[in-house]
């Protein structure tokens, strides 16, 4: 099976950048015609927040015109540039099947790995949070699984990755039950978020926690305590994720620029592996 997650999209209405300066709308047209070349093709696409900069109607419009194309089937979550009730009226509800609750978010059973999807939006702030309801929510998803290989994905990372700024905005509130959670379950492959807009990866409470860079623009590298934070243009990119029960999940970053190649692999004559 394969899932790509793309995220932090920063749709804005038809001919607006995001920031002034990136022309996410394009960016984001890119991705999809990225993923929908790949072959073989995603069985699923997972979009892990920030779909649009403003959470406007316009944006959102604008938005499933974009994914729309793609071909096989898109789950959605919130992220903090979000608006849960705009995003309910605008986009399908198949991209967000059974989140009738307050809160975005869901269970798919029907495929090799079971995905729980999670709303960590606090509505008018930066940070994110998991409230008592949602984590109930977690907890029934994970006790009904028995044990079937399961994906946990959401916006906001739970853990802190040394970009000073981003620390301060991650899953502040309910970090701690939600760890005590999934420390309990040996079935969860890997917690896929987005939010921060680089590729970053680490052990927490005994499974892996992975952050996906943007589709769009990159949040600079930068681990000095007084960094305030910037965007760059390094390469979008996204995270393509295959299981296979021997293996669990494998997980590939890939960029969606074009570069020189492929060339064929010409050995000179002196390399030692040669026979």
């Amino acid at each position: 099976m394969l899932i790509a997650q793309i995220t932090d999209l920063h749709v804005r209405p038809r001919g607006l950048p995001a920031y002034r300066v990136s022309e996410t709308n394009r960016m984001v047209a890119r991705a999809v015609a990225h993923l929908i070349a790949l072959d073989p093709r995603p069985d699923l696409v997972l979009v892990s927040g920030d779909l649009t900069d403003c959470g406007l109607r316009e944006e959102y419009e604008e938005l499933r015109g974009l994914l729309a194309r793609l071909p096989m089937p898109v789950l959605v979550v919130p992220g903090n540039h979000d608006r849960r009730e705009t995003m309910r009226e605008t986009l399908p509800a198949a991209w967000m099947p059974g989140a009738t609750g307050t809160f975005v978010q869901y269970t798919i059973e029907d495929h090799p790995v079971r995905l729980i999807a999670l709303d960590t939006l606090v509505a008018g702030a930066s940070h994110g949070a998991l409230c008592t309801e949602r984590l109930g929510f977690l907890e029934r998803a994970l006790a009904g699984g028995d044990g079937r290989p399961t994906l946990v994905f959401m916006h906001h990372p739970p853990f802190a990755c040394g970009l000073v700024h981003m620390d301060e905005i991650r899953l502040l509130d309910g970090e701690a039950p939600f760890r005590r959670l999934i420390a309990g379950e040996t079935c969860i492959e890997r917690i896929l978020c987005g939010h921060h807009h680089r590729p970053i990866v680490t052990r927490y409470a005994g499974t892996i926690a992975q952050i996906a860079p943007s589709v769009t623009h990159q949040v600079a590298f930068d681990l000095t305590p007084e960094h305030e934070g910037a965007l760059v243009f390094e390469p979008p990119a996204y995270l393509l994720h295959r299981y296979a029960p021997e293996t669990g999940i494998v997980s590939h970053m890939v960029y969606v620029e074009a570069f020189d190649g492929p060339y064929p692999f010409v050995l000179d004559a002196a390399y030692p592996g040669q026979h």
